[in-house]
């Protein structure tokens, strides 16, 4: 029998916990029904506007894989956009919430609770795409596990499949200070998000919601070109990184990075 945890657990000393599985204890019931609040869907998605349907739809992709489903965002735009998507997440509250609020909007989604690591165990068959959004891949604090995801996502997709991460910019956060200007993601009115430890193995970042309620997520702090290099370590062969959905800017400028890797060699034929 499962237990809904209300509470998260980072233990007496929260810092000092840094492990994967740790973000089980993280995304408890009371911080996931909150999750919309924070994200705002509308804005959210009036601040993407089409950027990842039209790089799927550009690359011919038709099944998708969504691999950090959280409460159901992309799942759900992309399914409206005429994609074939499959929702996965580590968390079973997020799923759950995903599920409703697909209800909500006239879908029944196809969702898998699945760890990174041993993804392939749980989905079935291949992809034209695997996404893996909402800064999810910083959960991953050790090499081995980062590795191990990125092969799982690299198995799961055809040979001429595509995978779309993004992170934080956690150069600029560690190199100059934390500033934001939540034009992208974080989008939702009075909500504060900032990180209140920082360090090269941990960002701790404290969500405070306008009914006084605050919770927190810890993260590792990935470097933009180390996660390239991961990328490239597993097989990807061409690797192009947006800022903020820009391809021209200043390191220190966007909030985010989007990684968009092909699995095709570069000699395959389109």
């Amino acid at each position: 029998m499962s237990i809904t945890m209300t509470k998260q657990d980072f233990g007496t000393r929260p810092v000092e916990r840094r492990e994967t599985d740790n973000y089980v204890r993280e995304y408890v019931e009371p911080f996931v029904d909150k999750w919309d609040e924070l994200i705002d869907w509308d804005s959210r998605a009036a601040s993407e506007g089409d950027f990842f349907i039209r790089v799927l739809k550009e690359r011919g992709a038709k099944r998708v894989l969504d691999v950090a489903t959280g409460t159901g965002f992309h799942s759900i735009l992309l399914r409206e956009a005429g994609f074939d998507v499959v929702s996965v997440d580590g968390s079973a509250q997020m799923l759950a919430k995903a599920f409703d609020n697909g209800r909500k909007r006239g879908h029944i989604l196809r969702t898998t609770q699945a760890d990174w690591r041993e993804l392939n165990r749980d989905i079935y068959g291949r992809y034209d795409a695997v996404v893996c959004l909402g800064n999810s891949f910083t959960h991953l604090f050790n090499e081995n596990d980062r590795r191990k995801a990125l092969a799982e996502f690299y198995s799961a997709l055809n040979h001429d499949g595509v995978l779309i991460l993004d992170q934080r910019n956690y150069d600029a956060i560690l190199d100059h200070g934390y500033s934001s200007t939540h034009t992208f993601y974080y989008c939702g009115d009075n909500v504060s998000v900032y990180p209140e430890h920082v360090d090269p193995g941990l960002t701790r970042f404290r969500y405070a919601f306008p009914d006084q309620s605050v919770y927190h997520l810890n993260m590792y702090p990935l470097r933009r070109a180390y996660v390239r290099r991961l990328m490239r370590e597993v097989g990807f062969q061409q690797i192009e990184t947006l800022g903020d959905f820009k391809e021209t800017y200043h390191e220190q400028e966007p909030d985010f990075f989007i990684h968009v890797a092909d699995k095709r060699y570069t000699g395959d034929p389109a």
